[in-house]
Parts: structure tokens; sequence; C-alpha cells
């Protein structure tokens, strides 16, 4: 089964991909979206988006398809969490933001070593726009970060505070940059600016999807994180604690 098939144990056939992919395209006046260093836990030190418009030129049809994906996606991991059926059955594999998760009914092994992602530096603040395609954003609940980092030749900001708060920003919603493997507790569905996201609760192993071959780079074991869309930029923010806090900082990118 290739990247992005679920993975049943009980030889039924496979459940087809489910890859939430937003129709949503930014009014002319939007702008689209997003540390390591010496915490062990989150890789070399190295800001997210303002909210786009709240106007919306979606088509009714186009709005409903995003409400069925959304609810499949959710009745899912809702199968895969609630049910001893569900659990004991398959390893779903979903995308989503720009990130492949792999949901199992055990705990993954966790990632020992730390791994900065391919090409990643330090970049003064004031420099980052000029190498990267999209617009970067900061979250004004955090104020300015303590580091920036681009990586993978301008694919990748990430942004880092103190206390091992972190924020990945990437554009691009088709293929996956990172992989996250996942246990119980399953993710929880929750909302940024009135769209979908998911709070990943729990340590987990991070790792980063190369853009040349796919080759798998194992990162770290990451904090609980929050991911979420704005049009076709993706975001992730790490260590920010509680699901209600890491949502009030997405919804202050500016």
């Amino acid at each position: 089964i290739g990247r992005g098939a679920t993975r049943p144990a009980d030889g039924h056939p496979p459940t087809p991909d489910i890859t939430p992919t937003p129709d949503i395209t930014p009014a002319p006046d939007d702008t689209p979206d997003h540390v390591g260093g010496p915490d062990p836990a989150h890789g070399p030190i190295t800001g997210p988006v303002r909210p786009p418009s709240r106007r919306d030129s979606r088509a009714p049809g186009r709005r409903a398809r995003w409400k069925v994906v959304t609810a499949v996606v959710v009745a899912v991991i809702a199968l895969t969490a609630a049910t001893p059926q569900g659990r004991a059955a398959v390893a779903h594999i979903l995308r989503f933001a720009g990130i492949e998760l792999t949901i199992s009914d055990t705990p993954p092994t966790p990632i020992t070593t730390t791994a900065p992602i391919p090409g990643e530096h330090t970049v003064p603040r004031e420099e980052v726009q000029s190498q990267v395609t999209f617009e970067v954003k900061t979250p004004s609940a955090l104020g300015e970060p303590q580091r920036v980092t681009v990586a993978d030749k301008g694919r990748v900001v990430s942004m880092f505070w103190p206390g091992g708060i972190r924020l990945d920003q990437f554009s691009g919603a088709v293929e996956p940059f990172f992989f996250k493997k996942l246990g119980p507790p399953a993710p929880d569905y929750t909302e940024v600016g009135g769209r979908t996201a998911w709070w990943i609760p729990g340590a987990h192993p991070l790792g980063y999807i190369r853009r040349e071959d796919g080759t798998e780079v194992p990162l770290r074991q990451a904090a609980a994180t929050l991911i979420w869309q704005q049009g076709t930029l993706n975001y992730r923010l790490e260590g920010a604690g509680t699901k209600e806090e890491a949502t009030r900082v997405a919804e202050s990118l500016q």
C-alpha cells in the first residue's frame, strides 16, 4: 500500500486515503500564511499568518464538499479512537495541512535523537521574507520570536520562543512535508478562525519528507501540536501547552 493508504490488519480491502485539501482562494487583499537550539526536545533553534478575510467566494457545492470531507475525517478518527474493533483492525494514514498522520492503536516507538530539517539555517528576522515565496507571519500573542530559521531551499520557515514553543509554516496543500506517528490519545478536532484544525495531544515522533525523493527523515520527539491550514499555507504550532492556548496563539497570526 503506497503512502496515504490505510493499512488494515484484518485482511479487508484498504480504506481509501482521506486527504482534506480545503478549496479556499484568498481574496486579493489577503496574504498567505507561518524553533531548534539548546532545547533537545525541539531541535536546533531556528511565524504564522494573518487570518484571511471572512469573505468566502466558494460556490455552495464546493462548501458542501469541504464539509463532507471534514465530516469523513472526523468519523474515521472517531472510529479509530472510540471503538476497540476500529483500533484493533486498522492503522489509518491521513493527510492534512501538509502533514501525514499515521494513527495506530498502540504507542509508536519514540525518537531518541534530534535532527534539523534538511538545509535548516538561522536567518535574521528582517531577511526571512526574501528567502521564501510565501508571506511569513508572526503570532502577536507571542511577540517577536527568539530565533528564525529557513529550511529545505526556502520551503519551510520555523520560529522559536522560550519554553520550547515552535511554529513551522510552509506552502503547499498536495504533498506532505512532515509526518507524525500517533498512538492513543487520538487527534482532537478543533477550529482556528472558523477553519478545521487538529490538536495532537502528547509527545509523538516527528519527521520530515524530502521533496526530491520522498525520503523520510526522523527529526525528534515532538510535544503536543496544533496543525491547521489557511488557504494553501500550512502551520504546525508546537509546545504551546493546551489546545485552548495553542488556538489562541494561532488565531493571532498577522
